[in-house]
């Protein structure tokens, strides 16, 4: 967004990051193993190309060094506030901006807020009784403790998702014996990653057309699994037939591939990629536990059976807080109203970006923009480009806000759901972080062809807004 704001000659903004650097989930999250599932060469910038990954599933560091690579490129550090949280932001109606409370005491009034803190940035982190009373190390994935030596001490990991799909594999081997606690399996796919060649790098970084025609492919083969998905989700069972022969060629002991084997519809929760996870959790010294976890005591984690199962460590694999993205009383609209108050019954927006009244405030990565198939910043870049071409129609018509109206968001919401109605991920038959609790509504994913989403919000439609034009000084 910032990159983007810069090109369009518009100079007048800043970048209010909570944390000490720039990278969001690829500088958080850097426990051991964690790399993207979507390939390297979609998982980038359409204007920003990079031929120098080292591997087609780019590793973490890599991504976040391109981060910073790019922010030096683009020229936007200068944009960058570190160590500044956002405590409140309040939309002051007789000025018709937004007045910022931070962290450091910093007060600001804006004319335009745009919230890019993405959907998986809040850890998500069950209240187990006696938790506090643990006397080990005690961590969830995205704030890793590097400093806490895991070998030979017993290890407690709590979820199986993305996150513990990979580094469950690093660490089994050090761990004196690890329990990995269950709660639903996921279903897994072989994960078709390989060192990029030198011949490789040197085509893409030489010959432009290379590095296109790479992006285009995988970005069209990622796209057509959007068949399975929404068009016809019976479909899904031909890919649950190759998630199967995966589990059965890598797992040996029945009992053990029974407790893997999921019992919903593959799709219906987020799919997994892995080559070593099914080889990790059969070693001897790990342990599948299925039991639902009770309490927990100083040193042990207690389930359904009473089965005390020691630990030196406990380690949260359990995801993050997507449904609820923001905490109450920051982001305060029109009439004092809080946005968390707004999304009691679940999160909605127009085009996952603009929220009724609340003028002039942009979402990237907001309800429903979220995928399932494809890579995330083919979306980004589509919202960020819809921002844009909203903030050039209010400088050149001398706009101070614009709502979107109450009406256009509810319509097109309807529409979103009674699609989602129809996709795998409501007819699966399981509980996913795809659906909010609250609603029972899917407020997480697009439900359809990314390019359709890019081609609903190619272009800003003015009759959609309500518009508050500026007040000149002379009438002020």
């Amino acid at each position: 967004m910032a990159i983007q704001l810069k090109q369009s000659g518009m100079n007048d903004f800043f970048v209010a990051e909570q944390a000490a650097s720039l990278g969001g989930t690829w500088r958080d999250n850097d426990y051991p193993g964690c790399a993207c599932d979507v390939q390297a060469h979609v998982y980038s910038f359409s204007f920003a190309p990079h031929p120098d990954w080292t591997r087609l599933y780019a590793p973490q560091a890599e991504i976040r060094a391109y981060l910073e690579d790019c922010a030096t490129q683009f020229g936007i550090r200068a944009h960058l506030r570190f160590n500044e949280t956002l405590q409140r932001a309040t939309f002051d109606e007789p000025t018709q901006r937004w007045l910022l409370r931070f962290s450091t005491g910093r007060k600001v009034s804006a004319r335009v807020l745009i919230a890019g803190m993405g959907g998986l940035s809040r850890a998500s982190v069950p209240a187990l009784p006696g938790i506090d009373a643990f006397k080990g190390a005690c961590f969830h994935s995205q704030q890793w403790d590097h400093a806490f030596a895991l070998d030979g001490k017993r290890v407690a990991v709590i979820g199986t998702g993305a996150s513990a799909i990979q580094f469950v594999p690093e660490i089994a081997g050090r761990v004196a014996h690890l329990d990995v606690f269950q709660r639903t399996p996921p279903w897994i796919m072989p994960k078709s990653d390989r060192a990029s060649g030198r011949l490789e790098r040197w085509l893409l970084r030489h010959v432009p057309l290379a590095q296109r025609l790479m992006r285009a492919a995988l970005y069209c083969m990622l796209e057509a699994r959007v068949f399975a998905f929404v068009v016809h989700p019976p479909l899904m069972k031909v890919i649950q037939k190759l998630a199967l022969r995966h589990l059965h060629v890598q797992v040996a002991d029945p009992e053990l591939r029974l407790a893997l084997t999921p019992d919903y519809t593959i799709g219906c929760k987020r799919i997994l990629i892995s080559n070593d996870y099914y080889p990790a959790v059969s070693r001897s010294n790990v342990s599948v536990v299925t039991r639902p976890i009770v309490r927990v005591e100083a040193d042990a984690v207690i389930t359904a059976d009473n089965v005390r199962h020691p630990a030196d460590c406990i380690i949260f694999g359990t995801g993050f807080e997507v449904a609820r993205p923001y905490t109450r009383g920051v982001v305060i609209g029109r009439g004092g109203v809080r946005i968390t108050d707004t999304w009691r019954d679940g999160a909605h927006a127009y085009l996952g970006t603009t929220l009724p009244g609340y003028p002039n405030f942009f979402m990237l990565v907001g309800p429903n923009s979220g995928l399932a198939h494809n890579s995330m910043v083919y979306m980004i870049e589509s919202q960020v480009a819809y921002v844009i071409k909203a903030l050039t129609y209010m400088r050149d018509h001398d706009v101070a806000a614009i709502d979107v109206k109450r009406d256009v968001e509810a319509a097109y919401n309807i529409r979103i759901q009674q699609r989602l109605s129809r996709a795998i991920w409501a007819k699966g038959g399981c509980r996913s972080w795809y659906i909010d609790t609250a609603s029972g509504r899917n407020t997480a994913l697009w439900p359809g062809f990314s390019w359709r989403f890019r081609q609903a919000s190619s272009v800003f439609r003015p009759d959609d807004y309500v518009m508050q034009p500026a007040v000149s000084p002379a009438n002020a």
